[in-house]
């Protein structure tokens, strides 16, 4: 197997690829991140005499923009890991690397797949993939929305033209018919696929949980393969971290909000309503409340009780119990 160690940019991949690794004889290259720059790299691996099932690709991830460099070679028959960013930078000291350079990182990553052999990536069903760009689009739609109708109220507030109000109702307008035909866009997504529309099932039995909800953490969960409830909660930055300096916490412990903040936003609503309707929430928000603890930290583990439910009955296939004897 070789290894090619790529860093990833919105716009360019600059790629390592390990020859030697004993002496470390390397080629490098940087390509556009697009399908066709994907294209062009397996071109040269194959100048190489390397065959994309004989190609290890190691990048981190950041964001979206590693997504479709990730599925472009998964397509093509190349294992692909995707590594945790911190952990490659503590490889690099281990290494004595003290340049930060796009191509240093690249060699470093191509070291780190050599050394540690990474877990390879398995690329989310098309279905789920379909499930997140609409749960997204819409997204973005509502945002818009929103944003047109705070100008409309500003506009109602002062003396606008007619021409600016007229323009401020039919882009809204516009935009309404817009979430209307992607929110039946995903419930005839949803409902054409068996598995989807089953779990959705399961999760809006548990309590707070409804289609908005439900719909976005089975986007989370049909894309990942989460071993636990706990990777799930800090994929989605809801495990409490501190603030160190040597041996001193400084102040109280906050959500790491990594992860997808639209999905952090719906849930945090979800648990708000959670914590007046569902026995097993509302009994960990009152027994925190009751220790002293702030409202918001008490929500925040709301949100992650919330999670850890929506864990269960999927991992289950159980719906949810309100009497199970569990609550805490």
């Amino acid at each position: 197997m070789f290894y090619l160690g790529m860093d990833v940019a919105k716009a360019k991949l600059d790629c390592c690829l390990l020859l030697d690794e004993a002496t470390g004889r390397r080629k490098t290259k940087a390509v556009n991140n697009t399908r066709p720059g994907i294209v062009e790299l397996l071109a040269l691996v194959a100048k190489q005499n390397i065959s994309p099932q004989e190609l290890h690709v190691v990048m981190e991830a950041t964001g979206v923009y590693h997504e479709q460099a990730a599925l472009a070679l998964a397509d093509a028959g190349v294992t692909v890991s995707i590594v945790n960013p911190a952990q490659v930078k503590d490889f690099g000291r281990g290494l004595a690397v003290r340049t930060k350079t796009d191509g240093v990182d690249s060699f470093v990553l191509a070291r780190y797949g050599a050394l540690l052999k990474p877990v390879a990536w398995q690329p989310p069903p098309p279905e789920a993939r379909m499930l997140q760009a609409l749960l997204a689009r819409r997204e973005a739609i509502a945002q818009d929305m929103q944003r047109e109708r705070n100008r409309q109220e500003k506009a109602d507030a002062t003396d606008t033209p007619e021409p600016i109000r007229q323009s401020l109702a039919d882009s809204i307008g516009f935009l309404s018919r817009q979430l209307a035909q992607l929110q039946q866009d995903i419930d005839r997504h949803i409902d054409r696929h068996p598995g989807l529309k089953h779990d959705l099932a399961l999760l809006q039995t548990i309590p707070a949980v409804g289609p908005k909800v439900g719909s976005n953490m089975l986007s989370v969960m049909h894309s990942h393969d989460f071993g636990s409830a706990e990777q799930l909660a800090a994929y989605l930055g809801l495990v409490p971290v501190e603030r160190q300096s040597g041996s001193s916490v400084m102040g109280r412990a906050r959500l790491s909000k990594a992860g997808p903040a639209r999905i952090r936003a719906v849930l945090y609503m979800a648990a708000v309503v959670a914590t007046k309707y569902n026995p097993h929430i509302k009994a960990v928000y009152e027994r925190l409340l009751a220790r002293g603890k702030s409202r918001m930290s008490a929500l925040g583990a709301a949100m992650r009780k919330l999670v850890h439910l929506c864990f269960g009955v999927i991992k289950t296939q159980t719906p949810y119990q309100p009497n199970y004897v569990k609550i805490a």
